[in-house]
């Protein structure tokens, strides 16, 4: 008597199922009955195994891509691959060393995206993306104001110690030096160590008080820091690094689809969106086609990972490649570079 899995799909089964689908991965190619019946791990006639793929295929699992062609999994079938027959491969040491080596912790939160970005579009030859540490997760340390020519005046910030962003802004009137270092002293008094969002709602609430209440210098401080600390999330090219794009070319035979794509990654809001929706979420997320609902992957896989900063989740990185890449050596991938990138970004020296 054939045993039955939990899932309806018996022992022998779901050893034919995950002999098609490994071969599959490796080649691309239709399986054939008789190659499958021809393994020695079967013992069963080509005959039997033609019957258990039409079982297969009747529960939506396997499909035949022309009429005389063998049988390639559904993206249902490679769901059903994913969550009970696969043996994730994890990495070795060699390879942990190298990403531990390549995210320098001395690196600024944007460098360590990019490496990251590089390094796991390197290691799964497939699109990577990485969404830059959300603005809730970015400290100020230290700002300074300096004196160009007119209402212009030079912003450096500190950001979680060791990020330096320099800024040029627009004051209301010209300011002397002794006025920007005061306000300078003032902001960092009040503000320093806070999240750039917190200070934000910070200055939206004070802005909004009673003007002819606030002193000289608290105007002073508050016409600068409204523009030095506006959202950087509003400037383009800022949230979502993504690298290896040329690695979905024979991904998906739809060059029309491919170029809307790379549209999408240039335009970053749908993608950013998804990449959102899998914060919320630990561990590894895997969307196998139409299971991501954004019609542009339709045809294709995404695996994500969240990564953190200081125990808070900041980000997603993920790699985007073709259903029929090889998962037990991606996930493992994904997941090592977000424990390996969370630490770089928590490290502080």
């Amino acid at each position: 008597m054939r045993k039955q899995a939990d899932n309806g799909v018996d022992e022998r089964a779901q050893l034919l199922f995950k002999l098609l689908v490994e071969r599959y991965l490796a080649d691309g190619s239709p399986v054939a009955s008789k190659m499958l019946a021809s393994r020695p791990e079967v013992e069963v006639s080509p005959a039997t195994v033609r019957n258990i793929m039409a079982e297969l295929e009747e529960r939506g699992l396997v499909t035949s891509p022309h009429t005389s062609a063998g049988k390639v999994p559904t993206h249902m079938g490679l769901r059903f691959f994913v969550d009970s027959l696969l043996a994730v491969k994890p990495l070795d040491a060699a390879q942990v060393s190298e990403l531990e080596l390549q995210l320098n912790p001395d690196l600024s939160p944007k460098e360590l995206v990019e490496s990251a970005s590089s390094l796991l579009s390197h290691l799964t030859h497939m699109t990577c993306l990485i969404t830059l540490p959300r603005r809730d997760h970015v400290a100020l340390r230290q700002v300074e104001f300096l004196p160009l020519s007119g209402d212009r005046v030079l912003v450096i910030l500190v950001l979680n110690d060791r990020e330096v962003q320099n800024r040029v802004i627009h004051t209301d009137r010209e300011y002397s030096e002794a006025e920007l270092t005061q306000a300078a002293n003032f902001i960092n008094r009040e503000f320093g160590g806070r999240s750039l969002l917190d200070i934000r709602h910070a200055l939206v609430s004070s802005m909004q008080a009673d003007k002819d209440r606030m002193d000289r210098l608290m105007q002073a401080a508050l016409d600068m820091a409204s523009q030095a600390f506006a959202d950087p999330a509003e400037e383009p090219g800022q949230e979502l690094v993504v690298a290896g794009e040329s690695n979905l070319f024979g991904a998906s035979a739809d060059m029309g689809t491919l170029r809307s794509l790379f549209e999408a990654f240039a335009r970053k809001g749908g993608i950013l969106h998804l990449l959102d929706q899998c914060l919320d979420s630990d561990g590894i997320q895997l969307f196998i086609g139409e299971e991501s609902g954004y019609r542009l992957l339709d045809e294709l896989s995404l695996v994500t990972s969240p990564y953190e900063v200081d125990g808070e989740l900041a980000g997603v990185l993920g790699v985007v490649g073709p259903t029929r890449m090889a998962y037990q050596k991606v996930i493992p991938v994904v997941d090592v570079t977000a424990r390996v990138l969370s630490a770089a970004m928590s490290w502080r020296g």
